[in-house]
This record gives C-alpha cells, structure tokens and sequence, in this order.
C-alpha cells in the first residue's frame, strides 16, 4: 500500500493550473505548425502564424496562452493500493486549484447562484472532478481547464438506433460547423457515443484527453473520425471562423455499451489553445 500525502497532491494540483495555463501541450502545438504549411487561405495562414506565435510567448514569459483560464475539469485515476494521508483526496485538488489560480494571477471564471447572483467564487473553485479506481498504487491526475467558448458549444443528442452511423456524422458535423467562430478554430471536437446521456457527455470530455491526431484502436470508429474530420474541415469556417480549410484539427471518439433503445452522442470542443496538463504521485 503507497501512502500520498494530501500536501503532496496541492502542491502539484497548484504546479498543474500553471503549467495548462501556459504551456501548450506538444501535440497541439506540432497541429498548429502543421495547419500553418496546409492552410489554403492567406488570412487563416496568418491567424494560425498568430496563435502559434502566441504560444511560444506565453510559455517563454510564463504568461496564460489565454485571459480566459477556464474551469478546472481534473480527471483522476487512483491506485486501488493507494491511499491519502492527511485529508480527502477531493479537498487537496480543490486546494491546488486555489492556490494555482491565485498564486498564478490566473483569472477567476467561476460563479455561484448560476442562475440569480452570479456572484464570482473568488478562487475558481469548485473544480469538477471524476475519480476512477484503477489497479496499481498511483495517483495520476489531468488538468483539463474548460474556456466557456469552446465548453458552451457543447450538444447532447439522444438519436434513435435507426439514426446509425450517418445520423451520428450529422450531428456532430452539424454541430461543429454551427458554432462558427465562437468556440475559437481551429479546434478538437470531443465526441462520447454510448452510455447514458450523463456518461456520454463524460466520455466527449474524456476524448479531448487524447493526443491530437491519434486514431481509435477501432478501425471503424477510426474511420468514423477521420469521416467526421474531413466534412468539418470542408465547411469552410477556417481558423476563428474567418475562413479557410483548417476548422478542426482532429476529431476523437470513445463509446461505451447502451441501451438497445438509445443511441446518444454527445460533442464538446476544445478551442485552438486546447490546455492539459497531467501528473503521476
């Protein structure tokens, strides 16, 4: 049994917020070079040249790759022979998002009373957190920080079975294409197919963990992406919605079981400057 320190877990929750904040994971950043040499228009050409110019100024200066730094979405995988030492696993990544936020000069998003006061939280917390047990005895945890562009173009459809694989490809083509500028193009559209209509929307999130480009290990949900992938790409939007050919960079997809009287797919985005960060304890 490996016991982990609930200091030990803010502390690196804390390095976390600032490492997302301004660093721009390594996949993405290759896409972005990558859309800059395929981009046909001259001024997505020249939007995309800025975002990538963004980045590298952000992680140099340690300054956010954007003034909106999110909703902290942390995923969690638990060691089943590990155990917390000290507090709740839950209260230690709320403390690390606190400090990292505060420390960091990051901006503070949230609010409570969604609907009446809408007054802030003052701290960016609460995070939104998603615990899996897994074997082994270590903690990994994924910063996901969710901008509200990008997160409020989100969809949830609960097709019938007979919509079949072209009814899931519209919708979710419909839904990136819709949004236009709004969740900030390029982007990484998260899909979750299956499940529930709760589990679905989880597993759209859990798709943006996914490095840029991989393929899914099955062949026809690969080939189900790549379909997806290409209509977007092919609408026209282009980088922040001004045109051109780069929409989307990629297009990932996780399913799981349903009922034989659903289907329900579920999208989410990530905007071009798609933040993550992640620890193993």
């Amino acid at each position: 049994m490996r016991t982990i320190a609930y200091t030990a877990i803010v502390t690196a929750m804390e390095r976390l917020c600032l490492k997302a904040a301004c660093e721009l994971p390594v996949d993405v950043r290759s896409a972005l070079e990558d859309a800059v040499e395929s981009e046909r228009s001259p001024l997505g050409r020249s939007i995309l040249e800025q975002c990538l110019l963004n980045a590298r100024t952000a992680q140099a200066e340690r300054m956010p790759i954007c003034q909106d730094t999110g909703f902290a979405v942390v995923f969690v995988e638990l060691g089943a022979d590990a155990r917390i030492e000290g507090g709740l696993l839950t209260d230690a990544i709320a403390e690390g998002v606190r400090k990292g936020y505060q420390n960091g000069h990051l901006r503070m998003s949230l609010v409570n009373d969604p609907v009446f006061s809408r007054k802030n939280t003052g701290d960016n917390t609460p995070p939104s957190v998603h615990v899996e047990i897994v074997a082994g005895d270590a903690l990994t945890i994924t910063l996901l920080p969710k901008g509200g562009g990008s997160e409020n173009i989100s969809a949830l459809a609960m097709l019938k079975p007979a919509d079949g694989r072209d009814g899931v490809v519209k919708f979710v083509v419909d839904t990136a294409v819709k949004s236009g500028g709004n969740p900030c193009p390029p982007v990484i559209v998260g899909v979750g197919i299956g499940g529930t209509a709760d589990a679905a929307c989880l597993l759209a999130k859990k798709a943006l963990l996914r490095p840029v480009g991989t393929k899914h290990e099955d062949a026809r949900y690969a080939e189900l992406e790549e379909t997806i992938l290409r209509r977007i790409n092919a609408s026209g939007n282009g980088p922040q919605g001004l045109g051109g050919t780069t929409t989307a960079f990629a297009v990932h997809i996780e399913t799981m079981a349903c009922h034989m009287a659903s289907l329900p797919v579920a999208v989410t985005l990530n905007c071009h400057a798609a933040r993550r960060a992640a620890v193993v304890l």
